[in-house]
């Protein structure tokens, strides 16, 4: 169980350390720069022991095609990642984006040794959406179950997720791709321009066609067909394409536009889907949960459905923007935007912390939970934390990254 330090300074760190969809060009609505001060929560009560359904997906013990499954009870680790940078030339330039950069993503060379390290250490992909249920209890009420995860033996379950992936104009500037197309052989490549403005269009530069090369040379760290789970906002479009609208300014030919953007984006969310791919909503104005009223997140949460979820199809997972939970505690109370957002159909709501961490809350059909974030802030000052994973002295780009201080002590 996790312990009452670990849940504070979770807290503190989705609060200050996750940027999370900085950027130069902002969503809409105007956001308070700090969000409001929270009073520290009190250690979260002892989860009981999870409920089992009967496995769906996993093989429930046993052998399978020559490998022994056996049932893992202990945590699911969840890490998540922002776009990777693709050329680090142009994103640490010392331009006013550099540090953020710096700060939240990693490079394309940190991605895959990260990769390389925890399949090495025993790690295997699971989807988010295979680990907890929804079932009806003995007193007829909706509650979220733990699912029982069968798998390979000596294997250790890992979710991953991959916030903003969106494209938004200030990465095209700074190093990374710019959308995601289905290359000549028909799989999920990369679309953008390397520093000289040339067009490249590759599997090597973007995180999600990169993991997808990873499983196809590496199978069994995918043993259930699981790649990620994509956090997306709205307001810039999704995975490249501009498929938002602007209600206070949109000519006829802006939303002619729109409607080809949205029929390019359609058979790219297909394959993504089918090979494995699974969405998540990051919000459409990525908007600060814990701040907002009541009427602006239905208003974001309505306008998300129209123009991404329509797109990607219905979903139960959301991920808090800047790790914000809704209404300042979200384990310890339930206020009405958590009970809003449950009551649109999600189930998981995932924020940003210092360990891999679920709770199924007892008073409504819901589960909660903190990931990991590797980046530039912890390959710096994290390092012990994230040896069960990698060691960042063995994935760190020092000589690429800007010349900030580095705690590895």
């Amino acid at each position: 169980m996790k312990r009452p330090l670990s849940i504070t300074l979770s807290l503190l760190l989705a609060l200050s350390l996750t940027g999370c969809g900085k950027q130069e060009s902002t969503p809409p609505e105007t956001e308070p720069e700090e969000p409001p001060a929270v009073e520290e929560p009190e250690a979260p009560p002892a989860p009981e022991p999870y409920d089992i359904l009967d496995p769906t997906v996993m093989p429930a013990g046993g052998s399978r095609d020559g490998v022994s499954y056996t049932e893992w009870s202990g945590i699911v680790e969840h890490l998540f990642f922002h776009p990777v940078i693709a050329y680090p030339e142009l994103a640490f330039d010392g331009d006013a984006q550099a540090n953020g950069l710096d700060d939240f993503m990693v490079t394309v060379d940190e991605y895959n040794k990260i990769l390389q390290s925890v399949y090495d250490n025993d790690y295997v992909l699971v989807d988010i959406g295979d680990v907890w249920s929804e079932t009806t209890g003995e007193d007829g009420q909706s509650k979220m179950v733990r699912n029982p995860l069968y798998l390979p033996e000596g294997k250790k379950p890992l979710i991953l997720s991959f916030d903003d992936t969106n494209y938004y104009p200030y990465m095209l500037e700074n190093g990374l791709t710019y959308k995601l197309i289905l290359g000549e052989d028909g799989k999920i490549a990369s679309w953008g321009l390397d520093p000289q403005g040339n067009e490249v269009v590759s599997r090597d530069l973007d995180a999600i066609p990169i993991l997808d090369k990873f499983v196809e040379e590496h199978p069994d760290f995918s043993p259930f067909g699981a790649k990620g789970c994509l956090s997306l906002t709205g307001y810039e479009g999704i995975l490249g394409y501009r498929t938002q609208t602007d209600t206070k300014s949109w000519s006829a030919e802006q939303e002619a536009n729109r409607q080809l953007e949205r029929e390019a984006v359609q058979p790219i969310i297909a394959e993504l889907k089918r090979t494995g791919w699974t969405f998540g909503s990051h919000t459409w104005g990525h908007i600060r949960l814990g701040a907002k009223s009541l009427e602006a997140v239905q208003a974001d949460t309505e306008r998300w459905l129209d123009e991404v979820g329509s797109l990607v199809g219905p979903t139960t997972i959301l991920f808090y923007p800047h790790g914000e939970r809704p209404d300042g505690n979200d384990w310890q109370t339930t206020g009405p935007n958590f009970r809003y957002l449950q009551s649109m159909g999600f189930r998981v709501f995932c924020s940003v912390g210092v360990e891999s961490f679920s709770y199924i809350k007892k008073d409504i059909c819901a589960v909660i939970c903190d990931r990991l974030h590797p980046d530039g802030t912890t390959l710096r000052h994290s390092r012990k934390r994230y040896l069960q994973f990698y060691d960042a002295k063995d994935i760190m780009d020092v000589d690429v990254r800007p010349q900030r201080e580095i705690d590895w002590s």
